[in-house]
């Protein structure tokens, strides 16, 4: 599903390069959830927009679902993004004026999908989040924990090939993150969907299937973490 050969990026400023990833190999593969576990000067932001194509890559290619995305042009990047990636932020980035059923309507919007079939498939992947009865509200009417459930459904109504979830539990206190992992690690087994968590939690990406750890733009080790969570 997902593909890192030989990457490696830097940041110029002037006649001064800053190397920010150095040499990141990585395969993940189909129905998989992974955690990039980094700290803060890690290295994980910079990978996480590299992998969403968000930024171009210094050197190195990076494939999603066999596409090489690094060789893409904007428009090609942004067709690429509406039907094969998701995105699942921190803050949530729910637009509130609109309701929960609109909010998670909003990527189909762009794929252009008529209004029927979008009200269909939104409704249809709120139930799975269990948010059925709250689509009508507003944003400001939902729990923080609740807030995450559109913002996940938002990620999955177009079906993608993978989702990154940028610290997806960073403002929720510690049962509602249990709840939001536990979410996400069943809509994986029941929707086959990769999930990339990127994280600075040790608990956190316990739950996942596979870590993945960053330190200093390296990629220094890579451990089964369920099975010894469990």
């Amino acid at each position: 599903m997902l593909e890192i050969i030989d990457l490696s990026h830097s940041f110029r400023n002037g006649a001064e390069e800053t190397k920010v990833l150095d040499g990141i190999n990585l395969v993940v593969d189909k129905k998989e959830v992974v955690a990039l576990l980094g700290s803060s000067g890690s290295g994980k932001s910079t990978l996480l927009n590299l992998m969403a194509g968000l930024m171009k890559p210094t050197k190195g290619s990076i494939r999603i679902a066999g596409q090489p995305i690094e060789k893409m042009n904007e428009n090609q990047l942004a067709e690429f993004r509406r039907g094969n990636i998701g995105f699942i932020f921190q803050s949530y980035e729910l637009i509130p004026h609109l309701s929960v059923i609109e909010n998670v309507e909003l990527p189909l919007i762009f794929q252009g999908e008529k209004p029927k079939l979008r009200k269909e498939k939104a409704e249809a992947i709120l139930s799975q989040v269990g948010l059925e009865e709250k689509s009508k509200l507003y944003p400001s009417q939902l729990s923080g924990g609740q807030q995450q459930r559109v913002s996940i459904a938002r990620s999955l109504v177009t079906s993608p090939s993978i989702v990154f979830a940028d610290e997806p539990t960073g403002n929720l206190d510690t049962k509602t993150e249990e709840e939001i992992i536990g979410l996400l690690l069943d809509l994986n087994a029941r929707l086959d969907i990769t999930f990339m968590i990127v994280t600075h939690e040790q608990e956190v990406a316990r739950r996942a299937e596979r870590t993945i750890v960053l330190r200093d733009g390296r990629l220094v080790s890579t451990e089964e973490s369920r099975g010894a969570a469990e």
